[in-house]
This record gives C-alpha cells, structure tokens and sequence, in this order.
C-alpha cells in the first residue's frame, strides 16, 4: 500500500469511528471539502503534513493518533 492510501484508509476509519461527515469534519477544521474528499478519494499523491495537522483537531486526535494504526506499519507501506 502507498502512504497516500494508508492516509485515505484511515481519514475513512476515524470519520466511521467519529460517525461524522466529511462535511462535519470541513466545518470542524476548516480544511476545504474538496481537499477532504480528494484525500478520502485517494487523489493526491502526497498530503501536507500542516492539512493533516487540521484534520485531526477537526477530529480532535493526535497526529501520533492518527499515525498509530497498522496501516502505517513498514511491512504494509510501499518503499
């Protein structure tokens, strides 16, 4: 898996677990719906690490929270 898909996969698990939109989340942080969708749809190749930082205010996590998943384990990331 690419990092840019480890990141779409878990924007997608903790809006699931927040039971919260992608529109919720856009008035939450602030971080416009199209970035939002373009990173859930998996259309950047590369996320800001100052977007992610948003997000997970919106979501009201850690960026260590957002990171600890297995989708981010080494063995599961393309080089």
């Amino acid at each position: 898996m690419y990092l840019n898909q480890a990141v779409s996969e878990r924007l997608k698990e903790l809006l699931a677990e927040k039971n919260m939109t992608q529109y919720a989340l856009y008035k939450r942080c602030g971080v416009p719906k199209s970035t939002i969708g373009n990173l859930v749809n998996c259309t950047y190749d590369s996320v800001v690490l100052r977007v992610l930082h948003e997000l997970c205010q919106g979501l009201s996590i850690s960026l260590t929270e957002f990171f600890d998943s297995p989708l981010f384990s080494e063995d599961n990331l393309e080089p």
